[in-house]
């Protein structure tokens, strides 16, 4: 999937959401304003293309082992690349990120954009038959897969669910977590109860592991 990533995404129409904590019981509804979002999780060899940090590896593969501070450098990094103006103001010390609501560039979706594109208008626990839709422990030989393998969603969007968790841009509680930050989606090492499109995970945003990556949005629709 050695694309430009422009080229790789689906417009996803103004809507509303309803997001769920089954920890603290909350539940919450959020209007979303129109978007973009990748087909797929970023592969390696786009990573690596535009940030030279990552070896070469057998191609089609997600990211993956990437913080979410690696995740918001790539998508200003990316931006730069397609002459957008990038979303994010970081802070020389790595501890702050700032956002421009107004920039054109590549970003990471937020929780409720995420999971609205996800369930892609399907009200259940997936938008598909597990085994059809996600590499997750029971079919994915306890390894990541090429994006794009199973069947996409109603929206075309593939692995949303299984093959890698993915950074959204949101913190999960900060008044109990601080600074961590949301995953969704499940992964390939995942058994089936955590690959579905309400499940949320939190984590460290310098947290880096083998079955953790990311996609991509902008903000607005293509014209």
């Amino acid at each position: 999937m050695d694309v430009e990533a422009g080229d790789r995404m689906v417009d996803v129409a103004a809507g509303r959401v309803t997001l769920a904590d089954r920890r603290t019981g909350r539940s919450w509804t959020v209007d979303l304003a129109p978007y973009r979002i990748g087909v797929y999780p970023v592969t390696r060899e786009l990573y690596a293309r535009i940030t030279g940090g990552l070896p070469d590896g057998p191609r089609g593969l997600p990211v993956e082992s990437v913080s979410w501070w690696d995740a918001v450098r790539f998508c200003n990094a990316l931006s730069r690349h397609e002459e957008l103006t990038p979303v994010y103001d970081l802070a020389a010390d790595g501890e702050s990120a700032g956002r421009d609501a107004t920039a054109d560039g590549y970003r990471l979706p937020t929780e409720a954009e995420w999971e609205h594109a996800c369930r892609a208008g399907t009200t259940g626990p997936r938008y598909g038959a597990l085994d059809d839709i996600a590499w997750y422990r029971g079919n994915s030989q306890e390894r990541l897969h090429e994006v794009g393998g199973r069947l996409p969603n109603p929206w075309g969007l593939h692995d949303m669910l299984g093959n890698v968790w993915e950074w959204c841009w949101d913190h999960y509680d900060t008044e109990v977590y601080g600074s961590y930050r949301v995953l969704r989606g499940g992964g390939w090492f995942d058994e089936h109860w955590s690959c579905r499109a309400s499940v949320r995970r939190r984590s460290h945003p310098t947290f880096r592991v083998d079955d953790v990556g990311f996609r991509v949005a902008r903000s607005g629709s293509a014209r």
